[in-house]
């Protein structure tokens, strides 16, 4: 019997150190690290969601402002919000790709109805509006630190899981290379939206 349990702790710690040898620890590490860096992503994501019909509400009292630069609003977000955000989607390229390519429809009809708000001095005065303002930029800013966060995550993680000998522990334990932002995507995060921030309120003509 001791010498039965002696060569099954002998066994345990080969194991073991195999284990840690392969890369095992570190894909489970990194793995936790995408996981905690994409759920601050979709947090972001959806506080700025959250914003929007309030900026809606408050653009829809100035009469004359472009209804279709304001539909586009509408619309963008209600395609960006029917993409279901779950912690899976960093595991399927394919749903990661239509997810991004909808927050970045909504960043561009955002950025347009900033551009298009300063056409209207009325709005622009709006202390509701300026706030929202303030709360968007903000919010994108956010934003942008999640996404740079969940890069660098994923991008130690897939150099991991390319990389010989751990690429065989990928293999076999399934530690599938997960899709990253990508350089399209960036673009448009980065110019939008883009907003000014007035010390004075605007005057009425």
């Amino acid at each position: 019997m001791m010498h039965r349990r002696f060569w099954q702790a002998v066994l345990a710690l080969v194991v073991s150190l195999g284990l840690s040898g392969c890369g095992y620890n570190d894909f489970q590490r990194l793995d936790e690290q995408v996981t905690a860096s994409w759920a601050e992503v979709l947090n972001q994501y959806q506080r700025r969601a959250d914003l929007i019909p309030n900026l809606v509400s408050t653009v829809k009292a100035e009469a004359a402002f472009e209804q279709e630069t304001l539909t586009k609003v509408i619309e963008a977000r209600a395609r960006a919000t029917s993409v279901q955000a779950t912690p899976a989607l960093v595991n399927d390229p394919e749903a990661f790709d239509k997810f991004q390519k909808a927050q970045g429809e909504l960043t561009g009809a955002l950025s347009r109805l900033m551009v298009v708000s300063e056409q209207y001095p009325h709005l622009k005065a709006n202390q509701s509006f300026r706030e929202l303002r303030v709360d968007l930029a903000g919010t994108e800013n956010r934003i942008a630190v999640a996404r740079n966060r969940y890069i660098k995550a994923v991008a130690e993680y897939n150099v991991l899981a390319r990389s010989f000998p751990s690429n065989l522990t990928a293999l076999a334990l399934n530690y599938a290379v997960k899709p990253n932002f990508s350089v399209q995507n960036d673009a448009a995060i980065s110019s939008a939206p883009a907003v000014t921030f007035d010390t004075k309120p605007a005057s009425r003509p």
